[in-house]
């Protein structure tokens, strides 16, 4: 499966998930918009729909793109938003990593990237990337009914509305 990460050299590179991938193998950096692969799943936390199932092919076919940068800098960059029209976001799950543990929706790169193919069904593939981090196998146990129950679906739509019904029965 391919992995592009577009890096704007943001972060300590010490702690850096993105960087660690890649001395894996398990993703390739890129440092100018252009070189994103058209036609990939493009993780944007802005974007009105969610990964699901749906997305299966494009993932297979043309892969994942996760941002390591700023978002309040990104979400201004009209070239960022034309880069491609399969912009996804991620649903609802809790960081494991150490500098955002247990945090909502604060996931690393290697996290988001982990999600998207567990969502999308590629589940060995999710393990694999988070076997490379001491805490990666925490992600996955503590997201595991929400990462199951998203993947169980089609849509964009149902798993929005598994989120939804999650956050309804926890707020109580």
């Amino acid at each position: 499966m391919k992995v592009t990460v577009f890096h704007a050299n943001e972060c300590d590179k010490r702690k850096c998930t993105a960087f660690k991938m890649e001395k894996q193998g398990k993703c390739k950096i890129v440092y100018k918009i252009h070189q994103i692969p058209r036609g990939a799943v493009v993780l944007n936390p802005f974007s009105e729909k969610a990964v699901s199932y749906e997305d299966r092919p494009l993932v297979e076919n043309k892969g994942i793109v996760g941002l390591d940068c700023s978002w309040n800098k990104v979400s201004k960059s009209a070239s960022f938003f034309s880069l491609s029209k399969y912009h996804r976001s991620l649903p609802f799950l809790i960081a494991a990593n150490p500098v955002n543990f247990g945090k909502p929706c604060i996931l690393s790169t290697n996290e988001a990237i982990a999600a998207t193919f567990y969502i999308t069904g590629f589940k060995d593939e999710a393990h694999h990337i988070m076997d490379g981090f001491k805490w990666g196998h925490s992600f996955i146990e503590m997201n595991y009914d929400l990462l199951e129950a998203y993947s169980d679906v089609k849509t964009s739509e149902e798993v929005v509305q598994i989120q939804n019904e999650f956050l309804e029965a926890h707020e109580r």
